[in-house]
Order: C-alpha cells, then sequence, then structure tokens
C-alpha cells in the first residue's frame, strides 16, 4: 500500500445549476459504456457502476473532464419523475458531433451544445426512458470515492502508460509526474481520456507519483504505489485522494 499527502488547498464546492438535455445509449445492462473515450475499461471493476455519463464535445474537455461528478435532475418535461431530486453520474466517456443531424434533432452532442448521453440505468433514474430526451438541470459536484487513487498500468519497458481512476474531489487530473527509486521527478503528457504516458525506462524501480487536480489546482504525491518489480497489465492501488 502507497504513502501519500498532498498540499492544503480548499475542498471541491458544488457549481451552480446550469441548463442542458440528456439522451442515453445502450441497454439496461450498460454494457455499451464498457471501455469508454475515458479508458477506465470494465466500469464495474474500477468502481463506476452503471452511474456513468458520455460528456459532450463542450464538456469533455479533450479528456480532462475523464472523472468529473455532475449532479442530473430532469426538469419541464413530463416524462420526468418527479419524486427524484437527482441522480449522480461520473464523466467515463465522449459523446461525439454527430455532424449529419441537426443539433436540435438527433445531433444532439454537436457543439456548442451542453449534453448528457447517460447509460440507461441511470437515465431511468430520473426519466421514463421512452422520452428518449429529455431537459434537465445539471451541477458540477465533488466525486465522493471509497479509498485512495487506482492507478492501472501498460506501455512497455521504455513507455509507461498510466490510467488514473477513483479520483475524489474534482474528479478530474491536469498534470502528473512519476519518479523512479533511481530517477528524479519525470513529466508524463496526456496521452488520452484519463491516461498519462512517460518515455522512459523504469523497470526494476519502484514508482512513486505526483498529481494536480485540473479544477483545484491541489497536488497529491503518492509514494511507492508500485514495487520494483511492477508490471504492465496491473492495477496499484494508494491511501491518498483529492477532497
Amino acid at each position: 500500500m502507497a504513502i501519500g499527502y498532498s498540499t492544503q488547498l480548499p475542498v471541491f464546492r458544488p457549481s451552480q445549476w446550469h441548463l442542458a438535455h440528456a439522451t442515453f445509449y445502450g441497454d439496461e445492462t450498460a454494457s455499451a459504456t464498457m471501455g469508454g473515450a475515458c479508458g477506465y475499461g470494465n466500469l464495474f471493476q474500477n468502481g463506476y457502476g452503471t452511474d456513468t455519463a458520455a460528456l459532450s464535445t463542450t464538456l469533455f474537455n479533450n479528456g480532462y473532464a475523464c472523472g468529473t461528478c455532475y449532479q442530473i435532475k430532469c426538469v419541464q418535461s413530463p416524462w420526468c419523475y418527479k419524486d427524484v431530486p437527482f441522480t449522480t453520474v461520473t464523466a467515463t466517456n465522449l459523446c461525439p458531433p454527430n455532424w449529419s443531424e441537426d443539433s436540435n434533432n438527433g445531433g444532439w452532442c454537436n457543439p456548442p451544445r451542453v449534453h448528457f448521453d447517460m447509460s440507461k440505468p441511470a437515465f431511468m433514474k430520473i426519466a421514463q426512458w421512452k422520452a428518449g430526451i429529455v431537459p434537465v438541470m445539471y451541477r458540477r459536484v465533488p466525486c465522493i470515492r471509497s479509498g485512495g487513487l487506482r492507478f492501472t498500468f501498460q506501455g512497455n519497458g521504455y513507455w509507461l502508460l498510466v490510467y488514473v481512476m477513483n479520483v475524489g474531489g474534482g474528479g478530474d487530473i491536469s498534470g502528473m509526474w512519476v519518479k523512479g527509486s533511481k530517477t528524479g521527478w519525470i513529466s508524463m503528457s496526456h496521452n488520452w481520456g484519463a491516461s498519462y504516458q512517460a518515455f522512459a525506462s523504469l523497470g526494476g524501480q519502484s514508482l512513486s507519483f505526483k498529481i494536480t487536480s485540473y479544477t483545484t489546482k491541489q497536488t497529491i504525491f503518492a509514494w511507492n504505489v508500485a514495487p520494483a518489480n511492477w508490471n504492465v497489465g496491473l492495477t496499484y492501488k494508494t491511501n491518498v485522494n483529492f477532497r
């Protein structure tokens, strides 16, 4: 288990409510939501479940919005469930533009529209699925996560690709660094979604990470995340997280 500490900055607070629209994709099993653009893979195994949504390009922010959390409530539609104040989802995917359709008739995720394409189970918490699309109010909220950050390794001996999951607080990441037991801090570049990469030979070294939140600018240090015999395809857990 890795140890860590963070610089003390204000806790992430909910934003104001804004108007948008929501649709859904896939079926009740949410199998279509697996392996989305954020790179979280199996959302059940990695703790996200079915309370997820794909964001339109305007919200997705080239992947920097991966892991952010939103409260969504259905409004101004006869299909809304009146007794449900809201549901909370995590951004795990991109809803790409569909330029062959009008933005108000099928091209729901075309810029500059703000749109949530929710998993069907999440959508069915706020509205009847027969509606297809409903107006919603949404706001960013802190991500409540159990446990610490999780790092899933991919790549090879000369290229380390790390997917960062279970991010609390703002839920997002703006920068990341890796440190081997025989190196200084190496800056990692943003690959896509929630993944960061370093072109370095780090085999045979225990690895530590420094992570900065995109929204709050808070920086966390996670020491000795992976042992010297770390390997790709494995996930390493820490006890440190954003608030």
